[in-house]
């Protein structure tokens, strides 16, 4: 891990990726998606052999084979993603917005009206990891806003199928539309359609770069929830925060992926010497030991601070995913947290807390974008409409001030629609 003395430095470091522009990267994705909207079925089979190695008979998950893992889901697991399924609902449930309108005493009605949005297409990460978080955290506010159809689509496995896993999970929310698709090929089809999978209005989940990729450059003829950049986990810790807490959290942002990032903020020069002495020895404890070193060694970093008010100062510059504060009076912190996806309050509030458990959704802005971006929510799955209703009245008293308006900017055909109105 990079020992760093100036925010410059340190926010250099942290932005570093952000910016490039991988153009081979670019234009293979740009290829696969083109050739997904020629050939369709064709060329999600001939991506899944080339890329995973597997050729495929049906590109939808038979209903069969859903049924029998949902059959097969370990029981006790499947009471524990039930807990957690409920905790996500009770959050979620807050931000379900109602539809309003407002008629004033001079004629005028206005109002905002909330649907949910069509279709849903959810992306569900194989390769390192199955995640049944990611089925959790997405398909539970796509719900509650009342999305009518949502589909799933996750890449097979070796053996030619999506993780048992994942298909259990579908148990808990009655979803039987399934893909055995994977990257770029995946977003194509569920932006543009095939014979087999239906087109979306909307695609969430996170991916690969290839996936992260896609989703960008079909961004406008479908919604996408943010493009997700590596995932990020920053400690504020003082000299009260334990060592082994803070070094086992570090290694648990860092198993997620080799370009994950992690950084220590702390005030205690005691603090930063233990987990820079120790934490190769915490690594050895670890079954992903190579990814959980490249991600320390290329984007691990530790950085002293004079005060915690300067460890603040830092943190609202570079706006991590997950912020966890680990010092004597945290509460008081929080408050000075403007940027931030996720914040982790006290000893006995890790991250992985809210990957999985508490309720708030672990799909977050990363590469800085909590400065101006939320996490994903029950409003990402729902839009308005704006209502407008004027009585003779009311169009009369406003209408001078319309036409005026319109003549300034020389929209006179504007202007001639409220004046034929007067006639």
């Amino acid at each position: 891990m990079q020992i760093f003395e100036s925010k410059k430095d340190l926010v250099q470091f942290w932005f570093s990726t952000v910016e490039k522009q991988d153009e081979k990267l670019t234009e293979a994705v740009k290829n696969i998606i083109n050739d997904v909207r020629m050939r369709k079925d064709a060329a999600l089979f001939d991506y899944t052999e080339r890329f995973d190695g597997i050729k495929l008979n049906s590109i939808r998950v038979d209903k069969n084979k859903i049924k029998k893992a949902q059959d097969a889901l370990d029981f006790e697991l499947k009471k524990i993603l039930t807990k957690a399924a409920e905790n996500i609902k009770n959050y979620h449930r807050h931000q379900i917005p109602e539809s309003w309108t407002e008629t004033s005493e001079n004629g005028i009605t206005l109002g905002q009206h909330y649907s949910p949005v069509e279709s849903v297409g959810i992306y569900v990460p194989g390769g390192r990891a199955v995640y049944p978080s990611t089925l959790l955290m997405n398909c539970i506010p796509a719900q509650l806003a009342g999305v009518p159809r949502i589909a799933i689509t996750s890449p097979p496995g070796s053996d030619g199928n999506i993780s048992p896993l994942i298909l259990g999970c579908t148990s808990l929310f009655g979803i039987n539309e399934i893909y055995a698709i994977g990257g770029a090929q995946a977003i194509a089809a569920m932006t543009y359609g095939t014979e087999t999978v239906q087109q979306v209005v909307k695609i969430v989940g996170p991916g690969n770069k290839y996936v992260n990729e896609a989703k960008k450059q079909v961004f406008g003829k479908v919604g996408i929830d943010m493009p997700a950049g590596p995932s990020e986990m920053v400690i504020l810790a003082d000299e009260t925060a334990p060592v082994n807490y803070v070094i086992w959290d570090l290694i648990a942002q860092a198993e997620h992926d080799p370009d994950a990032k992690t950084l220590l903020i702390t005030t205690s020069d005691s603090l930063l010497k233990q987990v820079q002495n120790n934490v190769k020895r915490f690594i050895e404890k670890t079954l992903r030991k190579e990814i959980v070193s490249q991600s320390l060694c290329n984007s691990g970093a530790l950085m002293y601070v004079a005060s915690l008010s300067e460890g603040i100062d830092v943190i609202n510059t570079i706006a991590p995913e997950h912020l966890e504060i680990m010092t004597k009076n945290p509460q008081n912190i929080v408050k000075k947290i403007r940027n931030a996806g996720a914040v982790f309050i006290g000893c006995y509030s890790p991250g992985a807390v809210g990957d999985y458990w508490a309720g708030p959704n672990h799909t977050l802005p990363t590469s800085g974008a909590a400065r101006f971006a939320s996490p994903l929510n029950v409003l990402d799955f729902m839009k308005f409409t704006s209502i407008t209703e004027y009585n003779r009245k009311a169009f009369e008293k406003s209408k001078n001030s319309i036409m005026a308006f319109a003549r300034a900017e020389k929209l006179f055909a504007h202007a001639q629609s409220i004046e034929v109105r007067s006639e």
